[in-house]
């Protein structure tokens, strides 16, 4: 990414972009989940779904140009995999992700005081089931950054638009199809922020470990289909 012709982008301003979307994502998500559940159903799972893909779209279109717009930890470490972003930055775009979205977990139980768990991923049946489910989704949304990342790169006209539809429409897709079975993280720092704010720590580890062997997953197919 560059500030201009020739002018990198400077690592402070990528962290705080990282930050900044990360936060949204996990404000509006999750932030829609609480309100479904303090309303009686207002927003419904079908709206649910819309806020996760809508805000990540828009924080795509908003941050690409400044940070690449990873906003989850499985993604950044799932370019890296794939050769496309360097080693010396995961950890610290990791560590603005987290921090971004402890910060609108923080923000959420500040406005929703009596909410037991803030909108954090639980599995509706076993932990393996989940696994799966969140393993698979990951992979196929780290194939889909990957193959359309590489379409942009070679047709670049519309191509901000492209990538933030096709990677919004995998976060909807999933929230939609698999909420109900695994609440469909896909995002290791949206399940850790409302599990370190409300202390449900169940299950906490697949959430965490899933993603990250997905988008390693996914960059295996990327190399198979595209060589």
């Amino acid at each position: 990414m560059t500030d201009g012709p020739g002018h990198p982008v400077p690592l402070a301003r990528k962290l705080a972009a990282e930050f900044f979307g990360t936060f949204c994502l996990v404000l509006v998500g999750t932030g829609a989940i609480v309100v479904n559940d303090v309303s009686g159903g207002g927003v419904t799972p079908v709206g649910i779904a819309l806020c996760f893909g809508l805000v990540v779209l828009a924080m795509i279109l908003a941050l690409g140009d400044v940070s690449g717009s990873h906003i989850n930890p499985a993604v950044t470490c799932g370019l890296w995999g794939a050769g496309l972003f360097p080693i010396g930055q995961v950890i610290p775009y990791v560590v603005s992700q987290c921090a971004g979205a402890i910060a609108a977990s923080s923000v959420l139980r500040l406005c929703f005081q009596q909410h037991a768990t803030l909108g954090a991923t639980l599995p509706a049946g076993s932990d393996m089931q989940a696994f799966c489910f969140e393993l698979v989704l990951t992979a196929i949304l780290m194939f889909t950054i990957l193959n359309v990342s590489e379409r942009v790169s070679a047709r670049p006209q519309g191509g901000p638009l492209m990538v933030a539809a096709a990677v919004a429409a995998v976060i909807a897709m999933s929230a939609l199809w698999a909420g109900p079975v695994c609440g469909a993280s896909l995002n290791p720092a949206r399940s850790l922020a409302p599990a370190l704010l409300t202390g449900t720590y169940n299950s906490l580890w697949l959430y965490l470990l899933a993603p990250e062997c997905g988008a390693l997953v996914g960059v295996g197919v990327w190399r198979a289909v595209r060589g």
